[in-house]
């Protein structure tokens, strides 16, 4: 369960959500339709030591049965489309916000003069670090990691590392909102918009809101022993509902709009047409929540 102020490394906590996300994007990168390539997210499986996870990467087969088994493909795929149109319309600062294992530094091709900025915990940024030291990878841009827990004040860590807030940005809140408490979740949206001048650009997987938390927790006690994976949970011991916060907070889309930000939203649905991936399959158990699957869940927006 979560406490206040808790910290995590890349084997447990919230940090091992990152690790099994890399498993996806590995498994999802070696599909004949492929929609990523993720060369760097088997090292950091290999390197993490984890038994649970290596052995997942071991049988893909295993994660392919999966519920939602293509769901971080297709994810992976709407922030790195986010990223390149932003940079293509003169966009040269990108903030990865919960950066986990995220390797896009490395696998995007940056225009000339691009920052990246990695926000996430310290003993995350530092393993990652040294995965890709280990593998002598060298990024595609200018590669900043910035150490700090996003429930703190992390704007001003992100202008010491040389973030330029009289500059636009494109950000990312990608897989991340429905770790935050309220009071952060809420800071989070209020800080970007502090920092973003107008020419900014902001993408968000908005799923995850209390509501959607609650409904999910009492389905699970309901009808799942552990997890909607079973057995071949990708995220090791951890049952990734302990993890989530369901209490009150904005809803992301209107939050932007009422604040001047020019809003686009799509659902999964809309997701899996546009990706030629087959429509997203609900388990049986959460049949209930199967109108999340025709929801605005994925937001971009401009200043």
């Amino acid at each position: 369960m979560r406490t206040e102020g808790d910290t995590w490394s890349i084997v447990d906590s919230v940090g091992l959500t990152a690790l099994g996300v890399a498993a996806f994007r590995a498994f999802e990168s070696i599909g004949p339709d492929a929609l990523i390539q993720d060369e760097f997210a088997p090292w950091f499986v290999a390197a993490s030591g984890e038994p649970h996870v290596i052995a997942l990467l071991k049988d893909p087969a295993s994660l392919a049965d999966m519920p939602f088994a293509g769901f971080m493909g297709m994810r992976t795929k709407f922030f790195d489309d986010f990223f390149l149109s932003a940079a293509a319309l003169g966009v040269r600062q990108a903030v990865i916000l919960a950066a986990g294992l995220d390797a896009r530094a490395y696998r995007l091709d940056w225009p000339p003069g691009t920052t990246v900025f990695e926000v996430d915990q310290p003993k995350v940024l530092e393993f990652k670090g040294e995965v890709l030291a280990e593998h002598d990878a060298r990024p595609k841009a200018d590669r900043r990691p910035v150490a700090v827990d996003l429930r703190d004040d992390w704007p001003a860590a992100l202008e010491a590392a040389g973030f330029d807030r009289s500059q636009p940005a494109a950000w990312s809140v990608e897989g991340l909102l429905p770790y935050l408490p309220g009071s952060a979740h809420d800071a989070l949206f209020a800080r970007i918009d502090e920092l973003s001048p107008p020419g900014s650009h902001l993408a968000v997987d908005a799923f995850g809101g209390g509501g959607d938390m609650q409904r999910f927790a009492a389905l699970r006690e309901k009808f799942l022993d552990k997890s909607m994976f079973g057995d071949n949970n990708p995220f090791g011991d951890v049952d990734v509902f302990d993890l989530f916060y369901s209490d009150e907070r904005a809803d992301p889309p209107g939050w932007l709009v009422e604040h001047g930000w020019s809003v686009e939203g799509a659902s999964s649905l809309d997701l899996a047409e546009k990706y030629g991936r087959p429509a997203p399959e609900i388990p049986e158990e959460l049949a209930d929540l199967a109108d999340l699957a025709t929801r605005v869940s994925w937001v971009t927006a401009v200043k």
